[in-house]
């Protein structure tokens, strides 16, 4: 009875072992295309530096806590914790700055698009804008935002409804102004 049932639990495993085996929909070569294919979609990264330079001369640096990489026909660069960038004049001092609590590059078209607590600087002129969404592009050198943004100086406020400008704030257009507030010195 002993033989039997060892048998028995022999031709059962035997089964089951094939029923396996046979049961798999794809085939062999399928399977080993998707372990030979390289499965990692991108790449994350912490305290990072991005710098652009022209000719020897850095243009802009970009440093965040957090970077992910997305590869593929639409590579990404997601800054899921923000990021601070720092536009530069020849002379290697910075001439503003600009930062957020999230962004993400475009590879192809060199947009950046940045959101939530958008805060740019003039460091020369000490202006500042703030809004909530901003769009830099770094092939024209331009940033631009469909909301509405604040601008503070010394010496005023001035709200609008959109705005326009080149990278490092100095030169700008302002859509649908509403009030243009003017700050007295306390002396």
């Amino acid at each position: 009875m002993k033989k039997l049932l060892k048998i028995f639990i022999e031709i059962n495993i035997i089964a089951y072992m094939v029923m396996v085996l046979f049961s798999c929909e794809n085939s062999l070569d399928k399977v080993k295309e998707f372990i030979d294919t390289d499965t990692i979609n991108g790449v994350l990264a912490y305290d990072v530096t991005i710098t652009r330079s022209d000719s020897g001369f850095v243009q802009a640096k970009l440093m965040a806590p957090v970077m992910h990489s997305v590869e593929g026909d639409s590579a990404v660069l997601e800054f899921p914790k923000g990021f601070t960038a720092y536009i530069y004049e020849k002379d290697s001092t910075p001439t503003s700055k600009i930062r957020g609590d999230y962004g993400i590059r475009y590879d192809k078209e060199e947009l950046i698009f940045i959101k939530d607590s958008v805060v740019v600087e003039n460091l020369e002129s000490q202006e500042t804008l703030f809004t909530e969404t901003l769009y830099w592009n770094q092939k024209t050198k331009t940033i631009y935002t469909r909301n509405a943004v604040k601008i503070t100086s010394p010496d005023k406020v001035v709200f609008g409804d959109s705005l326009n400008a080149n990278e490092d704030f100095s030169q700008r257009v302002i859509h649908g102004m509403r009030a243009t507030l003017e700050i007295e010195d306390e002396e």
